[in-house]
């Protein structure tokens, strides 16, 4: 039998200092290795909220493609046009704020997002390791790959394996030219152009039975020839679109990913890709 019992005051107090001694070495121990105490860090974190400011200040500027359809252009009327628009006017509608569009090339996009000129980049862009050095990603919002398109009426294409006798078209030097030469073998004839545009007019002309190019291209392509009935054979290689993000601005990606979530289960993404894109939206990866 034990002749001697704590308090339970006593014991709690106890407790309570041992716990303080402890949280006040374990700042210490992080501080002695040069960096900033959890208590700064923290400060930090919270004087500083991208989405907060944004509601507050009742604005979100968002950086376009101007040059880029679907994604992105401008219409007759010199409005700016296409799936990246359609995204940036829901996110702004999401948020009670009004939209700034801010229209940009693939050059500047990223600069335009890192010198604080845009608070968020929607530009078909790919993520990639050496992007994400310097800017967030969103997980992917739309989608964007390489493929095999020809007329319908072609319908034993469903793979590189079932090239053979066809003559396809691909713009010389992509990315497409160098997946293609490497997959397919002398049974297929391959016609090479000095561009995208070329490329897209060899399949009309007749001059190719199949093209291999960007669906951005191709949708383009079956949109201005309802008549040929061009559809997609089979994806050569994915590279989803995503949303750009300031580094640190871990609230606002936060919401940003939470919105594509919301959305791709909606429907509202899978409306824009049958209204741009000319296709069903598809399984886009997790990241």
């Amino acid at each position: 039998m034990n002749r001697f019992a704590w308090p339970k005051w006593l014991k709690n107090f106890l407790i309570a200092s041992f716990a303080c001694v402890f949280s006040l070495i374990a700042v210490a121990c992080v501080n002695s290795g040069g960096g900033p105490s959890v208590t700064a860090q923290d400060e930090a974190a919270a004087a500083f909220s991208s989405l907060d400011n944004i509601i507050e200040a009742g604005t979100i500027r968002i950086a376009v493609p101007q040059d880029f359809a679907p994604f992105g252009s401008v219409d007759a009327n010199g409005d700016l046009e296409g799936y990246d628009i359609d995204v940036a006017n829901l996110i702004a509608e999401d948020l009670g704020v009004e939209l700034e569009l801010v229209p940009v090339t693939s050059d500047n996009r990223i600069p335009f997002l890192q010198t604080n000129k845009a608070d968020l980049v929607i530009s078909s862009m790919g993520a990639n390791p050496e992007r994400a050095k310097s800017i967030f990603f969103s997980i992917p919002y739309a989608p964007f790959f390489s493929g095999l398109y020809g007329s319908a009426e072609i319908a034993d294409v469903e793979s590189f394996g079932d090239l053979g006798g066809y003559r396809v078209g691909v713009t010389q030097g992509t990315l497409e030219d160098l997946e293609l030469s490497d997959a397919v073998g002398e049974d297929v004839e391959i016609e090479r152009f000095a561009d995208n545009s070329l490329t897209a007019s060899s399949l009309i002309s007749g001059q190719v039975d199949l093209i291999a190019t960007g669906n951005v291209v191709a949708s383009e392509l079956a949109k201005n020839n309802p008549d040929e009935n061009i559809e997609s054979k089979f994806i050569i290689k994915e590279s989803p679109a995503h949303i750009g993000l300031r580094r640190g601005e871990v609230d606002l990606l936060q919401w940003v990913n939470t919105f594509v979530y919301h959305k791709r289960l909606g429907g509202e993404l899978d409306d824009f890709s049958q209204t741009w894109l000319g296709e069903p939206l598809p399984e886009l990866p997790a990241f």
